[in-house]
Formats: C-alpha cells, sequence, structure tokens
C-alpha cells in the first residue's frame, strides 16, 4: 500500500520552516533534511537554507521528495492573486518558450489544479513513448562481447583465456547485433523506471505499468550527462528526439536515495529570469513586425571573454538598432543597478545602438518609466515596465507588440 502524494504550492522567494502546516501537509523534518541534501546535490542553486527552513529563490517549478510534491510558482510583488493564477501562468510560459508542450497531454488535464507539473512532464513522456510503441521501435546494431557455445564473430583471446580456461568448450567473441537492445531503448527504460518509481500511488502508475510490459527488455544502465551525448541522431531515429528530450530532463533531475536515507528526489526547476527572457524573446519574434529580433547575439569583450545582451533589435527600415535587457524582479528606483546600467552602455557603444532598455515585469502597466542619457556618446538609457497579465488575470499574449510601443 503506497501513500497518498501530498502536495505543498508555494511562491518564489517564500520560506518554508520545519514542523509548519501549508495546503494542510506538514513539512517534516524528513522533508527539511532530503531538500537541503538535494540542493547541495544541484551546487545550492535552488534555494537558501536558514534557521529551520528553506527560502525558495528565483527557480520555478516542482520538486518531489517522497510522498511530497513542492511545486514553486513566480509572482510580482504587489500583486494580490490566487495560486492557481500563476500555476497556469507559468505552465502557459513554459509551453511558449518550448519547455512544455501542453497540447501533447491534452488541455483538460491542464486545467484540473490537481495536476502539477511533474503530472504533466511525466504524462507526455508516457504518451511519447506510447507513440513509438504503435509506430514500431527501432533496431539498431550494437556489439555485444560474452561467453558462447558457438564460435561467431571476432574471438576475444585475452578474455577467452581468462574466462575459459577450464571450460573450454565456450567461446568468448564479439559480433554485431541487430536488436531493439540498444543505447536509446536502455535510456527510455531508465527513464521509465524513475516514472514508475514517482507514480506510486497515483493514477499514473497503472499507465507506467502497462507502458513497461509493451516496452522491450533491454539492459539496465546508469546514465548521466555523457551517455546522452553517445546518442547520434539519423533519419531512422529523427523520431526519437522528442522522448529522449524528456528521457534526459526526468534522468538527470532524478536524485535516488542521496546520501543520507532512502527518500527518492526529483527537481524539475527552471531559473525564471531565464524563462522571461526567452519568453519575452519569443513573443517579440511572432509579433514585432518590420523588426529583426536576436537573441543570445555575443561579441569579442575582451581576451576571449564575450558578452551578450539579451535581445537585440533592429529596424528593418532605418536599420537603427535596440537593446532589451531583461530583469525578472520587482521595479523600484532604489533596485536600479549601476552594474546594469554600465551593461546598457556597453551594449550601446558595441553594436552601436541607439538606445538599451532594462525591461521589468508590472501586475498591471506597460510605460517607460525613467528615460536618461549617458554622460557620454549620447547613448539613452531607458527603465520600461510591461505586464505580464492581461486584464482577465491570464498571461499577456501582447507583450511583444506592448514591447516594441516603446521604440516607436
Amino acid at each position: 500500500m503506497y501513500k497518498q502524494q501530498q502536495f505543498i504550492q508555494v511562491f518564489e522567494y517564500q520560506t518554508l520552516y520545519k514542523g509548519n502546516v501549508y495546503n494542510n501537509v506538514r513539512f517534516e523534518a524528513k522533508y527539511f533534511d532530503a531538500l537541503l541534501k538535494l540542493n547541495e546535490l544541484h551546487g545550492g542553486k535552488y534555494f537558501n537554507p536558514v534557521y529551520n527552513g528553506i527560502r525558495f529563490n528565483s527557480y520555478v517549478g516542482v520538486l518531489q521528495v517522497g510522498d511530497l510534491v513542492i511545486e514553486v510558482l513566480p509572482k510580482i510583488d504587489g500583486y494580490t492573486s490566487q495560486k492557481s493564477q500563476w500555476h497556469n501562468v507559468l505552465i502557459e510560459m513554459l509551453q511558449v518558450t518550448q519547455e512544455l508542450q501542453v497540447n501533447q497531454i491534452g488541455e483538460t488535464n491542464v486545467e484540473q489544479q490537481s495536476i502539477h507539473l511533474l503530472d504533466i512532464y511525466f504524462d507526455w513522456f508516457l504518451r511519447e513513448v506510447e507513440t513509438l510503441i504503435h509506430k514500431g521501435l527501432i533496431k539498431q546494431y550494437y556489439k555485444e562481447t560474452k561467453n558462447s557455445l558457438a564460435l561467431k564473430g571476432k574471438l576475444e583471446f585475452a578474455g577467452h583465456i581468462c574466462k575459459n580456461l577450464v571450460h573450454q568448450e565456450r567461446f568468448y567473441t564479439s559480433h554485431q547485433v541487430y536488436d531493439k537492445n540498444h543505447l536509446i531503448h536502455q535510456i527510455l527504460s531508465l527513464a521509465l523506471s524513475v516514472v514508475e518509481r514517482f507514480s506510486k500511488g497515483t493514477y499514473r502508475y497503472g499507465n507506467c505499468k502497462s507502458v513497461q510490459l509493451n516496452f522491450p527488455e533491454v539492459e539496465t544502465i546508469l546514465a548521466d550527462e555523457n551517455t546522452f551525448k553517445q546518442v547520434t541522431y539519423n533519419r531512422k531515429n529523427d523520431s526519437y528526439k522528442k522522448v529522449l528530450e524528456l528521457a534526459r530532463l526526468i534522468i538527470l533531475n532524478y536524485a535516488p536515495n542521496v546520501i543520507f536515507g532512502a527518500e527518492n528526489m526529483l527537481a524539475l526547476l527552471f531559473d525564471m529570469n531565464e524563462l522571461w527572457e526567452s519568453y519575452v524573446l519569443i513573443k517579440l519574434q511572432q509579433q514585432a513586425k518590420g523588426w529583426i529580433v536576436k537573441g543570445q547575439e555575443s561579441k569579442l569583450f575582451w581576451e576571449g571573454k564575450t558578452i551578450r545582451p539579451d535581445i537585440v533589435l533592429q529596424n528593418k527600415a532605418t536599420k537603427i538598432q535596440f537593446i532589451i535587457d531583461t530583469k525578472w524582479k520587482n521595479y523600484t528606483y532604489d533596485s536600479i543597478s549601476i552594474n546594469d546600467l554600465r551593461q546598457i552602455y556597453v551594449y550601446n557603444e558595441f553594436w552601436n545602438a541607439k538606445e538599451g532598455i532594462l525591461l521589468y515585469p508590472s501586475p498591471n502597466e506597460t510605460k517607460i518609466v525613467i528615460t536618461g542619457k549617458y554622460a557620454r556618446n549620447n547613448y539613452i538609457g531607458k527603465i520600461g515596465l510591461v505586464t505580464v497579465l492581461d486584464s482577465k488575470g491570464k498571461l499577456n499574449a501582447n507583450v511583444g507588440r506592448d514591447i516594441i510601443s516603446f521604440f516607436d
């Protein structure tokens, strides 16, 4: 009999204290200790330990420790809202940035507030595997080295002498095998075992076991980043790309039995600063008609070191360029960093840009709050606010058009 999953929702920068009750769930010492170990495993980046508690930072998403699921949601300070609202905002933002393809699992499931991000990703993965099974799983050649009663392939002399000194009727050989027991399927099998482990006691467990039953028996492996680098794609296995991306996400974020005890743990978290930057970039690319929109463009700065603004805009007609540096944090005049202003100046210089903008999220307004001129070169620096939510409290779908209005 498996324990029913427990569920806590928190906002970024919120603190959970050991022993306190949240959403009718007690944050027990075993969860606190496990999360400290999990955070340590990931370089301490997910949250900051405080006395008898943990304070989340800019990472949003979901963590699972044993039977406890913690969903960390984004939020703009000063905006009163339901957690369910920001749950939907996060899912939609992940969908737009291609971190999540909600249409693969059905919109109706997403609308249920009992469905959290791990549910969505696990269901998506299982559906992708099911689709591959129905289409027919591919076979590949791989090298197999083992003892056999017949001389087949290449005789491995060193291994043969070592292993068959007594059993001279056997041959230790290497030969090519063509079947479904290859690296790609071994990776998928490992990911299925992780999903099974985290689905016990949920509606998904039976579905996962059904998929595993229809999946071929393959060699059990341990996987890390290098394992995924060994996979090469061709026309035959190109259909596996998406499911392998999901498997990679599941496997590399899984931390079983970390040092201290028996709690299975998995963290599927996204840096909200990077997610906001990606969302703004994609919306600009979709909605900035008459503009060339570039992201991740870097230039050499000093001795092999480069600089990279978040977004570069170029007007197709005038060829004038503008710089955008996105900031996912609450704007106040005192919060303006001199380092951020220096960055805008340098970006203007290296990209020969007319002006640069520090772009902050806002709960309810889109406007330029400050326009200033640098003391040299007449470069212009602006501070802009763009509303994240529309009048109905949903994610602002027109954020790209709103930002372009700053340059008219």
